[in-house]
């Protein structure tokens, strides 16, 4: 399943939980949408990852997300969900999240990072 921006173009892809050697594959869910990615981006460098993990209201959220996240993946703990005491990566939280339809750690991380569909398509430029 692939999540669209508003303007058609693919905003999250998915990825099948193994490879083609039949090993867990890292990233289920893929950011593609380069707006949101960089506002993630820059939520992380601000220490981003930190101020999840230390949220205590989101600690229950993150711990369904962990859970549902090593259920799609057979069991295996990969990527953004890799270890449940720790948040690795906030772009693979929220693909996974707008993939799912909508978490609170999707959206906690939309708002701190002031992530939003753009004006205009932004794979546009990228052509």
């Amino acid at each position: 399943m692939a999540v669209r921006c508003p303007f058609g173009t693919p905003a999250v892809i998915e990825n099948a939980p193994r490879d083609a050697n039949g090993y867990p594959f890292p990233t289920r869910e893929w950011l593609t949408c380069r707006a949101l990615a960089t506002a993630v981006s820059r939520l992380e460098a601000d220490g981003g990852v930190r101020m999840l993990e230390g949220d205590e209201a989101m600690a229950a959220p993150l711990a369904r997300a962990h859970a549902r996240h090593q259920t799609l993946h057979d069991g295996h703990r990969v990527a953004g969900a890799g270890d449940p005491a720790h948040v690795k990566c906030l772009h693979a939280h929220l693909a996974f999240a707008l993939a799912e339809g909508g978490s609170p750690v999707g959206d906690w991380i939309m708002q701190r990072s002031g992530a939003a569909w753009p004006a205009r398509c932004c794979a546009e430029s990228a052509v």
